[in-house]
């Protein structure tokens, strides 16, 4: 009797695990969204689409650029650093004062030059579920264009990048190579509530949102069929399309490749015992392992990341009332994503991206005043509206090509990715570069953006 009562027993704790694993582990179905849902000002029963295309030039008056100047010049409640310390605690405020001296008596001198460099590709806006977006749009000469395939493509930043990231990788792209079999017409948006396009009025705005915006786009523009790349929140966005809009994406290719699931989790600390049963060579072991090593790197770099999700209002106040506290919060990101060598330098960032380059994306920011509402976008994506989506455990058969740069956050492995992408074509790591590998190596990131296309027309897995 006693042992009926076991085994019954017994049964029903296997019972409940395998419930339990199960639920912790299916897959679930592709979510239904409004794909036209309205989010400008006022409840839209007014609405009138404007659908039309119209160019755009940055002009900056000059009276703005002669008022930031002088803000920059109210230097003298910034505290002194610690004695001896570098950037242990944050910015180094001596290097602050370096960067905002460039600012103000270099950079704004040559203003009207950083302003033709912003201007010297085609961008337009266009109006989209009730929001003004603003893109690059850039294609093939038609010489290039007559000796290679022709190709159409979604460039998507993150944060605190901008469509600045892409300058130099678009060039690229859109020129014929000896490498490549193709040239790119490539369409790199500004995100909601990024640079010139609108912030969404209304809560709820999160990655699935955006992706249905990035996708309208792209269909106002022509292009039933399209690449999608990105890093950062652009691998995020680029997953919600891929698997809400699998219709109209020929491939995704991410320079960030993350699944946040249960199952990965489980995956992960098996990995950690067997790493190379899972990674190609070990020389790459340090993208990934120690894992302990990694998570207490995020643990402690990621405070931005929480404050920006829970009260990213309260963050943006300060970024927008004071430009030198916007450089110090934005030069802080890009500094703890350089090489680890270079992470405790001064010039760090000049060397690692170009001091101009990081000066261009600040100005973007700050002449659009869109730090909130670019912070914003975390707290929707840690709100249970999105969560409850479950977007990583939706399966998609899009062709999925990742690149994992050694300086970047640990991306996925093949095997935790195979969950969720079910068509992995693709699948490199690199030795160099890091999390803003376009503003570090575009050609790095070009080359492999041309290895995945060709293996996704070319039928090939890895």
């Amino acid at each position: 009797m006693k042992l009926v009562i076991f085994l019954a027993l017994f049964a029903a704790l296997c019972g409940m695990g395998y419930y339990k694993f199960y639920e912790l582990t299916r897959p679930y179905p592709v979510p239904k969204l409004d794909t036209n849902k309205y989010w400008g000002p006022g409840d839209g029963k007014d609405y009138k689409p404007d659908t039309s295309i119209k160019p755009f030039k940055l002009t900056v008056d000059q009276k703005e650029i002669d008022l930031l100047r002088k803000k920059l010049n109210r230097t003298e409640r910034i505290h002194e650093p610690l004695e001896g310390a570098r950037f242990e605690y944050g910015f180094n405020l001596d290097a602050l004062l370096g960067i905002v001296k460039y600012w103000r008596d270099n950079y704004l001198k040559r203003w009207r030059a950083r302003e033709m460099f912003i201007n010297s590709l085609p961008q337009f806006t266009t109006e989209i579920q009730g929001l003004q977006i603003h893109f690059l749009h850039a294609k093939p000469t038609e010489e290039d264009a007559a000796e290679k395939e022709v190709l159409p493509l979604l460039l998507l930043h993150g944060w605190p990048s901008s469509t600045r990231e892409f300058y130099d990788i678009i060039e690229m792209l859109k020129r014929k190579s000896e490498i490549s079999d193709y040239v790119f017409e490539v369409v790199a948006p500004s995100l909601v509530g990024y640079g010139w396009s609108d912030p969404a009025t209304k809560s709820g705005f999160n990655p699935a949102q955006m992706a249905i915006v990035m996708r309208n786009l792209m269909l106002r523009l022509g292009y039933k069929k399209f690449f999608v790349q990105g890093g950062d929140w652009g691998s995020v966005i680029g997953n919600n399309i891929a698997t809400l809009f699998p219709e109209n994406v020929i491939g995704f290719h991410a320079n960030l490749c993350m699944l946040r699931t249960p199952l990965s989790f489980m995956k992960q600390v098996v990995a950690e015992f067997f790493p190379y049963h899972f990674i190609p060579n070990r020389m790459l072991y340090d993208h990934h392992f120690p894992m302990k090593e990694k998570y207490m790197m995020l643990l402690r770099e990621s405070g931005y990341f929480h404050i920006q999700a829970t009260k990213p209002d309260t963050i943006g106040l300060v970024l927008s009332t004071s430009p030198i506290a916007l450089a110090a919060y934005y030069c802080m990101i890009f500094q703890i994503v350089t090489p680890p060598h270079l992470q405790q330098e001064f010039n760090a960032l000049d060397k690692t991206y170009g001091l101009d380059s990081i000066l261009d994306n600040i100005m973007i920011h700050y002449l659009t005043n869109s730090m909130t509402s670019a912070a914003r976008l975390y707290f929707e994506a840690t709100a249970k509206e999105y969560t409850s989506l479950r977007m990583d455990r939706v399966p998609t058969d899009v062709p999925y090509g990742c690149a994992r740069f050694k300086n970047d956050i640990p991306s996925g492995l093949d095997w935790q990715l195979r969950d969720k992408y079910r068509n992995l074509t693709h699948s490199m790591y690199f030795n160099r570069a890091g999390h803003f590998v376009n503003y570090e190596e575009p050609s790095l990131l070009y080359i492999d953006i041309n290895e995945f296309v060709t293996k996704v027309l070319q039928g090939s897995n890895v």
